[in-house]
């Protein structure tokens, strides 16, 4: 599970407001979750100050989660009347076209004929985006795009007949046979489309390894290999205006002349595609593939490589751990399954290779490769674990409090690695089968670009001063605190706008809303309150030579981390381009990164709020820029904590605050707010006063027992772990090698044994018979 509030790159960055739930309204039919707002007050106010007792607070308990459990079927209930509403509109618009062009055959009436036809098109190009259900559902009664077209073509030839435009014979058969033509075509293309993107998908998909020896080539049309509907629809325009223009001029050249242009184009296409079926233009076949990947690993030699599974939005969870990755001796290698996660790993020079297949991964048993790391657990992982070669250490992408940061499947793994003495103490009482000798501190290498406290004043945005409220996701649990988002979110930020020398930066979880919508709704409210809050400031703009540096420094940025790949390249054009890259590419990209991260907060007024769900600026960029962070339990806490500045977290547990502290290590050094926001006015004093900050000691302690000490560094530790393991990966090798030796010695001995005894026996049957 997620616990990390990074920047994987799920979100976008403005001043005011964005989706944080991207990804959810791309599974999801329904485009927006009103808000609930009564659910939403009514589970806040019933979590109180969160100090209750005896029968009181079971009551409240009980309470709090009817409202909760109201609020969500509310909530299903209105998104499913929505869902309904659409798919039934979608479905009448399909009607009614079809209808009026009945309806204008039967009448001789060419408008309804034509505008029945026009009607259905637009329909269709809006159901993929406002009716998926329906357009799903449709593809399941076999009542395709293709069909559904090719009855409105045949109702337009029908109308042209009706109106004694389309007659027998002549140019009447040579429109008839030009409309078959050009379906006859539409097929047959998707049949050599499905064809080259057959010959086209290798078994192994790499990035950053000169893979050219698998006779990689540029990527076919996107028009005609993969984008059908786009073709389909452009054609449908065509001959719809074409035969709508004879049907209201009742002039046949019209539609003569749009579809004989759409049949040659399309023919043309065609054409053009299928060369990419020729020898000189297909890449290799599987077999030669793996054997390929069996020689680039034979020369590469890898001796230590990440392993990561997952869905799109999980990217984050790898990218964190790819500058660790970078600088430990040895050779690094990224191990990844899914196809698209390739383009969703950030800037580097580490060759990732990602193999789909089970059977094909079991070759890294035959590789150099000694240890995998993990930093995410995934159903997928269990298929590696099977290689005896390799020894396995899950690294996590965060740590906290939370019970999802001691999952069970931590036992799988020959070695769980932790950044300190809390996470030790965490496995062992959790009691999940993670033995304590299996355990090994390692800190956070990750952490190095987090500025200690002292390094920038306090308040020096022109007097401001900077709050980070980085709130984590609600998770796949019911447990109420988890995100502070939906309880107390609303709260906070009101609290802290309402301080008029308090510039708020809001940086959401990326995953915000994507499993309960109320928590998608809360975050809606609470951009908006900003960008309220926005609209009533003013003061100073950053300079011209600001923003122009900002500018150059994007520019920079770009051209050293963006794909020169065209958009719709396919895997093996993107594999051609992302080639071995330049040694240091990836060091100098890092330092244009932190140039454009220096430029992006000089560039922006010190007094405007800010919702941040970018990938830039980063997580780290803005610990750096906060002058104090307001958050969740979760591993944000302990990242932030690095830099030993103030920080506060959010109770909305149910438990009073000595519970809270005494559940939760992370909390000991923090500042506990309330659902309520109370706690707000005492927090930013002690910040504004240092010398009034008695929590600073118990920071610096807390900081060490969670992740570790500052010597030796993290990063020496972490490389010093990669190697004992390897060394224990090449002594279980050697042992087994031995053990194979040993009974293939007892195998060969056996045999002698029998093939003497045999021999006796012969010898003996030999004297009987004489």
């Amino acid at each position: 599970m997620d616990d990390a509030n990074d920047d994987g790159g799920a979100n976008e960055e403005s001043g005011a407001v964005g989706d944080g739930a991207a990804d959810a309204a791309n599974t999801a039919d329904t485009l927006v979750l009103d808000p609930v707002a009564d659910g939403s007050r009514s589970a806040a106010a019933t979590g109180g100050d969160g100090h209750r007792d005896g029968g009181e607070g079971e009551s409240g308990d009980e309470g709090e989660a009817e409202s909760i459990e109201t609020a969500l079927q509310r909530q299903r209930r209105a998104a499913l009347a929505r869902r309904r509403s659409k798919s039934v509109s979608a479905l009448l618009l399909l009607g009614g076209g079809y209808l009026l062009q009945v309806a204008g055959i039967v009448d001789a009436h060419a408008p309804f004929v034509v505008f029945g036809a026009v009607l259905g098109l637009l329909t269709e190009v809006l159901m993929p985006s406002r009716a998926r259900k329906m357009t799903r559902q449709l593809r399941r009664a076999q009542f395709t795009p293709p069909a559904r077209q090719m009855l409105r073509d045949a109702l337009l030839l029908g109308g042209l007949g009706r109106l004694d435009v389309l007659r027998p014979g002549g140019a009447g058969a040579l429109l008839l046979g030009a409309v078959l033509l050009c379906w006859a075509l539409h097929f047959f293309c998707q049949a050599i489309a499905g064809a080259v993107r057959t010959r086209r998908r290798l078994p192994v998909v790499t990035r950053n390894i000169d893979a050219s020896a698998l006779r990689l080539s540029s990527s076919p049309p996107a028009l005609f290999v993969k984008r059908a509907t786009l073709r389909l629809t452009g054609v449908s325009v065509l001959t719809t205006a074409g035969i709508g223009a004879s049907a209201m001029t009742g002039e046949l050249g019209w539609a003569q002349a749009a579809v004989w242009s759409c049949a040659v184009g399309v023919l043309a296409g065609t054409g053009w595609l299928a060369t990419w079926l020729l020898p000189g233009k297909q890449v290799v076949g599987e077999e030669e593939a793996l054997a390929w990947l069996d020689q680039w690993l034979a020369e590469y030699r890898p001796t230590v490589g990440m392993y990561f599974s997952g869905g799109a939005s999980s990217a984050y969870q790898a990218n964190m751990w790819l500058s660790t990755l970078a600088e430990l001796d040895g050779r690094p290698l990224i191990v990844l399954r899914e196809r698209f996660m390739v383009q969703k790993i950030d800037a580097t020079d580490i060759p990732i290779v990602c193999i789909p297949k089970v059977t094909h991964l079991m070759r890294l048993e035959h590789s150099t490769l000694k240890v995998l790391l993990h930093p995410a657990n995934s159903g997928k992982t269990a298929q590696v674990l099977r290689i005896p070669t390799l020894k396995h250490a899950f690294i996590n992408h965060g740590e906290s409090d939370k019970l999802s940061s001691c999952n069970p499947y931590a036992k799988a793994y020959d070695q769980v690695w932790v950044a300190g003495e809390a996470a030790r103490e965490r496995y062992a009482q959790a009691c999940i089968g993670v033995e304590d000798k299996d355990v090994v501190e390692v800190g956070r290498p990750q952490l190095a670009p987090i500025q200690p406290a002292g390094a920038r004043a306090v308040g020096d945005r022109a007097g401001y001063l900077t709050v980070l409220y980085a709130p984590t996701w609600e998770g796949y649990t019911d447990d109420p605190g988890h995100t502070s988002v939906v309880l107390a979110g609303e709260n906070i930020v009101q609290a802290l706008l309402a301080d008029p020398k308090v510039r708020l930066l809001y940086k959401p979880h990326p995953m915000t809303g994507t499993i309960d919508p109320r928590a998608g709704a809360a975050d809606r409210r609470i951009r908006a309150l900003v960008r309220e809050a926005n609209a009533e400031r003013d003061g100073e703009e950053p300079s011209p030579e600001a923003v122009a540096a900002l500018e150059e420094a994007a520019r920079e940025l770009k051209a050293l981390t963006r794909a020169d790949v065209r958009r719709h390249a396919d895997e093996v054009e993107r594999m051609l381009r992302q080639s071995a890259p330049e040694p240091g590419r990836a060091q100098v990209a890092a330092e244009a990164l932190r140039t454009w991260e220096e430029a992006y907060w000089a560039a922006k007024p010190p007094w405007q709020h800010r919702v941040i769900t970018r990938s830039r600026p980063s997580l780290f960029g803005c610990f750096n820029e906060a002058d104090v962070l307001v958050s969740d339990v979760s591993s944000v806490v302990s990242d932030y904590l690095s830099s030993e500045k103030p920080y506060a977290v959010t109770n909305t547990s149910g438990m009073d605050d000595d519970s809270f502290r005494s559940a939760c290590p992370t909390v000991r050094a923090a500042t506990i707010l309330g659902p309520d926001g109370s706690g707000i006015p005492g927090l930013l004093h002690s910040v504004r006063h240092p010398e009034e900050d008695t929590l600073a000691p118990a920071r610096a302690a807390l900081k060490v027992r969670l992740l570790g000490p500052a010597e030796p560094p993290s990063l020496v530790r972490f490389n010093r772990a990669v190697q004992a393991l390897a060394q224990a990966a090449e002594a279980r090798e050697q042992r087994m090698r031995a053990a194979e030796c040993r009974t293939g010695e007892s195998e060969r001995g056996q045999a002698v044994e029998s093939e003497q005894g045999q021999a006796v026996a012969e010898v003996l049957g030999e004297d009987e018979r004489l």
